[in-house]
């Protein structure tokens, strides 16, 4: 199957959906929903304790579902997934050339996937309101030059660079598809030029001119954050845009 479908999805791009989870009431997502997702994730959905959670994992997954259908033209309950040998979901069925590749991501409040073809991709989002403290937690999962960046701010807007920092920290991990096996403080971005840099600890086998970042605030209450490796075309034209699934 190619990917075509009513949203194309060229090459060079990399689409960003984002759904606030207030513009779509309970009753309505488990309607629409709950009925596409497979065995496991319907037993996921019900395993949660409270609604506000079951309703932001029926949301997530019937994002990447409808979207991926929209992209492809299969029925949003044909899709089957496995995880790769480094932790990543990926579609298993039904079978695309060339390869769509996704990642999800939700928080209090906020649902987002990012999706791309061929290439490895990461999206993060986190609710800025959270009650962390942000140099505390900085310390213990940041880079020493993380922290010293962190410190250097005045304390109105540390918060705003911890979870800059904090979302694409997730997103790079995400991307790589090995989770927290990938230490925190053995890469740095740098956030004061005029684009994101990475820098990587030569241990964990990387090239930091092969990957691409990028930072949105789609609320004004939420950080999100995206990583993606260059292709051979070079940087990827991001597209970033609320969906009403």
């Amino acid at each position: 199957m190619s990917v075509w479908a009513s949203w194309g999805l060229p090459a060079d791009e990399v689409h960003v959906w984002y759904v606030p989870l207030d513009a779509i009431p309970h009753p309505a997502a488990r309607a629409a929903y709950i009925g596409i997702l497979d065995s496991v994730e319907r037993a996921r959905h019900q395993s949660f304790v409270f609604e506000r959670n079951k309703h932001e994992y029926l949301v997530a997954h019937g994002l990447v579902r409808t979207t991926l259908s929209h992209y492809t033209g299969a029925a949003p309950g044909d899709w089957e997934f496995e995880t790769s040998a480094q932790g990543r979901p990926e579609v298993r069925a039904p079978a695309l050339d060339p390869p769509l590749r996704f990642s999800l991501s939700h928080t209090e409040g906020l649902v987002a996937a990012a999706f791309t073809l061929a290439r490895s991709v990461g999206v993060d989002v986190e609710c800025v309101q959270r009650r962390e403290t942000p140099a505390r937690v900085a310390e213990h999962s940041f880079s020493p030059a993380e922290v010293h960046s962190l410190r250097t701010l005045p304390p109105s807007e540390q918060r705003r660079r911890f979870f800059e920092i904090w979302t694409l920290k997730e997103a790079y991990i995400k991307a790589r598809g090995m989770g927290l096996s990938l230490p925190l403080d053995k890469f740095s971005f740098d956030l004061d030029g005029s684009r994101i840099r990475i820098s990587i600890d030569p241990l964990l086998e990387d090239d930091p001119e092969d990957w691409q970042f990028f930072l949105n605030k789609p609320t004004p209450v939420h950080q999100l954050a995206l990583a993606v490796r260059r292709g051979d075309t070079g940087e990827s034209k991001v597209r970033l845009a609320s969906a009403l699934l």
